[in-house]
């Protein structure tokens, strides 16, 4: 059994833990639409609840209401958490009713689902909230039968002293179990007694996602609120000079036309704030149709900004400068001006021994850039937000993936403490780290306020695609020296891009090659760049391992062995005082992707292999292809994943098989350009996404089987599928890939022929 010291989990046990005074949180009548699944759907509703902690209430006869404290967006956490919570309680999963927990962080730490950290940074408290659950159910046992604690054992909800022949369900000893004093230090279950958690459960919401039953915010429109839309600039780096009000305000239906305040100079934005560096135009009235034909109708002139800046506070609560350049912006200028920085002074980010001492002794140099355009997000549902902005308070429902993030700037920009501001969650519709943004919120709170009644905002597509958040377009040039008997002596990265620098310089290969230089440098941009599934590595992944490929091909070697070898050194003899990774994971995930695919004995002739280490787990990935009437057919994939104990397992393979199928099209299709500052995609039509016809025929998520605490999921399969695609290809082409979207390098490369 494990012995959690107070010193580690207590005191972030104890926020989340205080009793609260009865009845489920989601309290608010215009909810209703939305609750997830209800107890009387399930099973037969208890008289009475007992609540244990913040996650846990027990009702009189057994039933058992399990909390899911994070944002839900397709990457199951409502059900994987709950069985953390369920497994440690000690509770059969059928008497299980599953709750989304709004935004509550008296209650709940760290309600942010992103960065592939929910279940990593969820572990430990949800195991420790189970776990005490279950202790003072088991000391309120004891004082009713007058027996030691520790002769009485608890599981499958039910408490039993075999000495006595004693045995009560929970439901009978929750009243006081609720009355108990929070036990200091609790134990944790051992690995191997775990009796859920590596056991495959159905999605609590799978039922109600199929059948169309308003889970998303999208789904929410209450009778009494107004709609509301926002009409945004034609291009980035431009504001409102004029409104002409009177153009639309005679149209039916239509209630208010205004013009949101710019952000501010020594404005204090969070972090994810990335509210408009321009000013917006909002549309309020009675229906979603008769504000759209506001919209269109509406007469606005635009003009370009000037230079500006703002103060903002990142991560670590650090007040940072951002300067945001005025004027309108194109990519081909972004091209340029990268190729520039790159020949240019850059930042030194790491080095190992005499990297241009051994270029100049090696027998062979390989020099190759790599590059990737911006890319929009496209979440089937689009930006929307319920709010209600009172004198009292504020209260918002909607998708959003970091509600603690976004509610300091909201209180801000209302003028409210941020106790009166609550935010209720919806279920998303997809968010990518899109939503992990609240813009939608707060133009939603904003418009509230102003007209003094509830609104619903409601972006379309284009205005999704249009005025987005996007991945950022980076460029990064590798250079590698062998020696005469192909060994690698010499390493460098250069890397950057508008605006951050993708280079991680602590990852492999870094501490396998004596000789290693990377550096990074950036580009300043107006245009809004944020995070995108598996940030930075979704870009020097496909580079990098794209890269090894090739120099593996040029030293003669199997490009799976050529990784092992770089890695044995990195574990036996490493360099350098730093290296994120742990080259004996990283090799074994190749070893079992090796395994699995039947890399040795395939006949398959087109395959590629890639790995990555990112968001603390490690991925390999095989892809084998074929080219038919000038196009991929993706036949097989198979992935190897070392992301410690796997909570849900079909769940987890799901998550992979999305992440795949994601990042095949992205590699292939994913583009959004900009011309004077206008992106140049508004609509599907456009922007080409992967369709389901070009989906793999067959793939295969392996995990490796281990004890160690879980770590990131929903990201680490994407970033290695983008060079595993490329080397597939290269095989079935005969031609390399360099710049994203390799369906447009594919193209741009046969017309010259």
């Amino acid at each position: 059994m494990t012995l959690l010291k107070k010193n580690i989990d207590r005191r972030s046990f104890m926020k989340v833990s205080a009793l609260a005074g009865g009845g489920m949180m989601l309290s608010f009548s215009w909810l209703a639409g939305c609750k997830p699944t209800t107890e009387a759907e399930v099973m037969e509703l208890p008289k009475e609840w007992f609540e244990l902690n913040s996650y846990i209430k027990i009702g009189d006869n057994g039933v058992v209401t399990l909390m899911s404290p994070n944002p839900e967006f397709g990457s199951n956490v409502k059900t994987s958490m709950p069985m953390i919570l369920a497994d440690e309680l000690g509770v059969d999963w059928k008497n299980v009713i599953v709750e989304q927990a709004d935004f509550y962080p008296e209650r709940y730490d760290r309600q942010f689902t992103g960065g592939s950290q929910g279940i990593r940074q969820g572990w430990k408290p949800l195991r420790t909230a189970g776990a005490t659950a279950r202790e003072m159910l088991i000391k309120a046992a004891a004082q009713t039968w007058s027996v030691p604690a520790e002769e009485i054992t608890a599981g499958a909800g039910t408490l039993e002293h075999k000495a006595s022949g004693k045995k009560a369900g929970y439901g009978e000893m929750a009243s006081l179990a609720a009355t108990l004093e929070v036990p200091e230090e609790v134990k944790l279950k051992d690995i191997k007694d775990f009796n859920l958690i590596g056991v495959s459960q159905k999605n609590v919401d799978g039922k109600k996602i199929v059948t169309g039953k308003p889970l998303f915010a999208m789904d929410h429109y209450p009778a009494n609120a107004l709609v509301a839309m926002v009409v945004h600039p034609p291009a980035f780096g431009m504001k409102v000079k004029t409104l002409d009000e009177s153009s639309v305000k005679g149209m039916p239906g239509i209630k208010d036309v205004f013009v949101f305040e710019p952000v501010k100079e020594d404005y204090d934005r969070n972090f994810f704030d990335v509210n408009s560096f321009s000013n917006l135009v909002a549309i309020v009235g009675t229906s979603t149709w008769e504000v759209m034909q506001a919209k269109k109708a509406i007469k606005v002139e635009w003009e370009i900004t000037s230079d500006s800046s703002f103060s903002m506070a990142g991560f670590g609560g650090n007040k940072m400068t951002v300067k945001v350049p005025g004027g309108v912006e194109s990519t081909e200028g972004h091209k340029a001006a990268m190729e520039t920085m790159a020949k240019g002074k850059v930042n030194l980010l790491r080095k190992d021994g005499d990297p241009e001492g051994a270029f100049k002794k090696a027998a062979k140099v390989l020099e190759r850039t790599y590059t990737a355009p911006y890319l929009a997000h496209n979440c089937m549902e689009p930006m929307n937000c319920f709010a209600d902005v009172t004198a009292d308070g504020a209260t918002l429902y909607g998708p959003i993936q970091a509600p603690e993030l976004i509610r300091n700037t909201i209180s801000a920009r209302l003028g409210l403490d941020k106790e009166k501001v609550q935010i209720n969650l919806a279920r998303m519709g997809g968010g990518f780290g899109q939503r992990a943004y609240g813009h939608h919120l707060v133009e939603a709170a904003v418009i509230s306020q102003k007209v003094g009644a509830p609104v619903k905002l409601q972006y379309n597509r284009e205005d999704d695609m249009t005025y987005g958040i996007y991945r950022p377009t980076y460029q990064a040039t590798y250079r590698a020296g062998l020696d005469e008997n192909n060994n690698l002596i010499a390493f460098h990265v250069n890397g950057g891009g508008v605006p951050e620098s993708p280079v991680h310089a602590n990852r492999f290969p870094a501490g396998a090659v004596d000789n290693y230089l990377a550096e990074g440098w950036s580009v300043e941009s107006n245009i809004t760049i944020g995070a995108f599934r598996a940030p930075r590595s979704n870009f020097i992944a496909g580079a990098e391992q794209s890269f090894l490929d090739e120099l593996a091909e040029l030293a003669g070697k199997d490009p799976i062995d050529f990784r092992l070898e770089l890695l044995e050194r990195a574990k036996t003899n490493p360099v350098g005082e730093r290296n994120d990774y742990e080259a004996d994971r990283y090799a074994g995930v190749l070893k079992l992707v090796r395994e699995k695919s039947n890399w040795d004995e395939s006949t398959a002739p087109n395959k590629g292999v890639s790995a990555y280490f990112c968001h603390n787990s490690y991925v390999a990935e095989v892809i084998e292809v074929d080219m038919q009437n000038n196009m991929p057919v993706f036949q097989k994939v198979f992935a190897a994943v070392d992301c410690g104990i796997v909570i849900n397992p079909d769940a987890a393979a799901n998550m992979g098989e999305g992440a795949i199928v994601d990042g095949i099209g992205n590699a292939l299709f994913g583009e959004m350009d900009f011309v004077d500052g206008v992106p140049q995609k508004n609509n599907f039509h456009q922007y080409r996404m992967i369709r389901q016809k070009e989906a793999p025929r067959h793939v295969e998520v392996h995990f490796v089987k281990n004890d160690i605490d879980p770590t990131g999921l929903g990201e680490p399969l994407f970033p290695p599928t983008f060079a595993a695609v490329a080397n597939a290809m290269y095989k079935a082409t005969g031609q390399r890939f360099y710049n994203q979207p390799y369906m447009k390098e594919l193209e741009v490369s046969r017309s010259r022929i």
